[in-house]
């Protein structure tokens, strides 16, 4: 289990049924607490659920390119981890709320305990060019997610040159999350060379809890900047293609839901982490949420999506495991009625016709 990248990661990744990829908590408080074990018999996986119940799962493999070294000799997994399907880079050095005196980084954050630990602080484009190669040839991925912290300088000025360069030698799709630019120009820059998928941390819709949880970011930038470079995003690149990402489970669930409402009427769609008390983060005694809790959350962000006609999971091959993906969100569905299941055809059809697009474009790019 590697504790690496962002926030609220930290445990063993496991697929379930319809191929649904999930980190799930080990070593936390917490995780004693759980009704579920998982355990292994002949070989196989299994979550007991009750005394006559247990359901099969596999543990994900671990991927092929974690053994490979860059021409730098660096570990590939040093580089970028796999969640999921999707390859995680943090290209640069740890978020600057970490080094400030004091400390005012996010309570929930664990990036700080890992970034320069069991990753590399900083890295070459070379080398991670060399690792989304070897993900792609090896692992079969079809898309890199970069992240950053906060620092002084413009994030996005850090992530493009590995942008641009990943690019142009993989032709894989990315994404990129980083704090939002006052500069609102530089993200027609991204989208020219390729940035496919863009994502704002905002975290809590109730400013309360944003000033609470997130000290860094409400001194240095503010919820007003996170909801601008949302909206002026999600207009440039077009419905679907920027996403809100909010934590479920700390704040009240009403302000959870307003986040919702608000991140999908202006064509974005949410990812939601659950809340997670992780070892060692300033978070660590506050108290996880109810399942019951997180079912209305994920029931109600499916049905926004289908009433704003917000398509998810059209990008062919995009697991992750950190999140419940909003195209997953359909398992928490009431039945079935006409608007689910016109909403149903028209997301598999542009799935289809999407997967078929990419997988044509790709051909242009030998590994």
């Amino acid at each position: 289990m590697l504790r690496t990248r962002a926030g609220l990661g930290s445990g063993v990744e496991l697929i379930l049924a319809g191929r649904l990829y999930v980190n799930v908590p080990v070593f936390e408080r917490f995780a004693a607490e759980s009704p579920l074990t998982l355990f292994c018999r002949d070989g196989e996986y299994f979550i007991h659920v009750d005394p006559r119940r247990s359901v099969p799962v596999r543990l994900a493999p671990r991927p092929w390119f974690y053994d490979e070294k860059t021409s730098s000799g660096v570990e590939m997994h040093r580089i970028g981890v796999m969640q999921g399907t999707t390859l995680g880079i943090y290209p640069s050095k740890v978020c600057e709320f970490w080094e400030m005196e004091p400390r005012v980084n996010c309570r929930f954050c664990s990036t700080g305990l890992n970034v320069g630990v069991s990753e590399e602080g900083g890295k070459t484009v070379r080398d991670v060019v060399e690792v989304c190669q070897a993900a792609r040839k090896l692992d079969k991925i079809t898309f890199v997610h970069f992240n950053t912290g906060y620092y002084s300088e413009d994030a996005l000025d850090i992530v493009e040159p590995y942008v641009v360069a990943v690019k142009k030698e993989t032709g894989l799709l990315i994404g990129v999350q980083c704090p939002p630019s006052r500069d609102l120009k530089k993200y027609d820059h991204l989208k020219a060379v390729g940035v496919d998928h863009l994502s704002f941390c905002y975290e809590f819709h109730n400013p309360d809890f944003f000033a609470r949880h997130c000290p860094g970011k409400a001194i240095h930038l503010g919820q007003k900047a996170f909801f601008e470079a949302i909206e002026h995003t999600s207009h440039l690149f077009g419905k679907g293609r920027v996403s809100g990402e909010i934590i479920a489970g700390l704040e009240p669930i009403e302000d959870t839901l307003r986040a919702i409402d608000y991140i999908t009427s202006v064509g974005a769609f949410p990812t939601i982490c659950i809340f997670r008390p992780l070892l060692g983060t300033d978070a660590e005694q506050e108290t996880s949420p109810s399942a019951e809790d997180m079912r209305r959350v994920f029931r109600h962000l499916y049905e926004r999506l289908r009433d704003h006609s917000i398509m998810t999971g059209i990008a062919p091959g995009v697991r992750t495991s950190l999140v419940i993906l909003p195209f997953e969100a359909s398992y928490f569905r009431k039945g079935w009625r006409l608007s689910d299941v016109l909403y149903a055809a028209k997301t598999c059809l542009a799935r289809l016709i999407y997967g078929l697009y990419f997988r044509a474009r790709l051909l242009r790019f030998p590994n």
